[in-house]
């Protein structure tokens, strides 16, 4: 079948084509795809910053339906409302079968490489392979997964929501819950309140820390950190945050700091922000090749843990469903997340209000 996808041609390059998806084989599902999140790991993949293979579709937060399955799949059915999981586990390999399937490296190698599990995208532009990011190519009218890859939700929830439980939701507050297992009291800060950043806040008032402090570059994002649970914010172009956040805890630091950005400074200053014995968690996706420079003398004589937080520690299949009744009991918000609605053409604009913090969440609607 012919579909409409925003591709990467080359780094810095998007445009929008008509590319050819050729049907799910075995173990695999073809979903319509209704909206999908914008994502700083897309920009950084356009940046050239996370060298993958092009021509890729990227995209790697949506939701849709199902309208074709392979040979053997049994989970879902055409009609099916799927959130799409940009990790699907092999649930056979010892990280999936220790409890820790965001490590599985079978995805992990597909991702690499720019293809489903089985070694091929199923994009082509004549004759030529297009790239899939993340398994997934969610910036298109149609895509083909993995089974594993497609999460059930039941048709009532709205799938613009539920496009963004498949990243930076689960991301965001899978790191606060099972990363940095943070108790009712303590006090947490998080640098960055982008789409993961708002979602660590919501992850941290669900489980009452207090204070919560949000630190950014942008008044626009601070506003909504407010919206989203934090009872202090510092505007890190008019303060030091480390000196703020002392000030809000007594002198200690807090128990756990999160970092949503991915640059080596504030994963550095979100390590110097915990008191003696707390938790730093880099959530942010720094190039392959930045590195970040912290006094050694502090994680024996303070205890100082500094540790790495990929997906949330979040296994979709078990953790959307809980989500879903916290959002509808409405104590987790994600319509409120969304703050643009583009068609495919509107990919670059949407990096662009992303990287300047005019947005929240920007979703690509495929169908217009």
């Amino acid at each position: 079948m012919q579909v409409r996808a925003a591709v990467l041609t080359d780094y810095g390059s998007l445009s929008v084509q008509t590319l050819e998806l050729a049907p799910p084989g075995p173990g695999e599902v073809l979903v319509r795809i209704a909206a999908a999140g914008v994502c700083h790991s897309d920009y950084h993949v356009l940046s050239g910053d996370l060298p993958l293979p092009v021509p890729m579709v990227l995209g790697h937060e949506g939701a849709g339906t199902v309208e074709q399955v392979g040979p053997g799949v049994h989970s879902v059915a055409p009609g099916t409302h799927v959130v799409l999981s940009w990790l699907p586990p092999c649930r056979r390999c010892t990280y999936c079968l220790s409890g820790h399937p965001e490590l599985c490296r079978v995805p992990a190698k597909a991702a690499a490489e720019g293809t489903l599990p089985g070694g091929q995208s199923r994009f082509r532009l004549g004759e030529e392979p297009v790239y899939q990011f993340s398994l997934t190519g969610a910036f298109a009218e149609c895509t083909v997964v993995p089974e594993s890859g497609v999460i059930p939700i039941p048709p009532s929830v709205s799938l613009e929501a539920a496009a963004l439980l498949g990243c930076s939701v689960l991301t965001g507050v899978g790191a606060v819950w099972r990363t940095a297992h943070v108790r009712p009291t303590e006090s947490i800060a998080v640098f960055g309140v982008g789409g993961v950043g708002l979602n660590v806040l919501q992850g941290a008032r669900l489980v009452s820390a207090y204070p919560r402090i949000a630190v950014d570059i942008s008044p626009q994002r601070l506003e909504a950190a407010r919206e989203f649970g934090a009872t202090h914010t510092v505007d890190a172009n008019r303060e030091d945050p480390i000196t703020a956040i002392l000030a809000c805890t007594e002198g200690q630091g807090v128990d756990a700091a999160f970092e949503a950005i991915g640059r080596p400074d504030t994963i550095a200053n979100a390590f110097n922000a915990i008191r003696p014995g707390g938790r730093a968690v880099a959530i942010g996706v720094a190039p392959p090749n930045a590195e970040v420079t912290l006094n050694a003398f502090a994680f024996p004589s303070q205890e100082k843990m500094l540790v790495g937080s990929w997906y949330g520690e979040s296994d979709p299949a078990r953790d959307i469903p809980p989500l879903l009744r916290l959002h509808a009991a409405g104590d987790l918000q994600l319509e409120q997340l969304i703050s643009a609605r583009l068609p495919l053409e509107g990919l670059q604009r949407a990096f662009e209000q992303m990287l300047t913090g005019e947005t929240r969440r920007s979703l690509i609607l495929p169908a217009g």
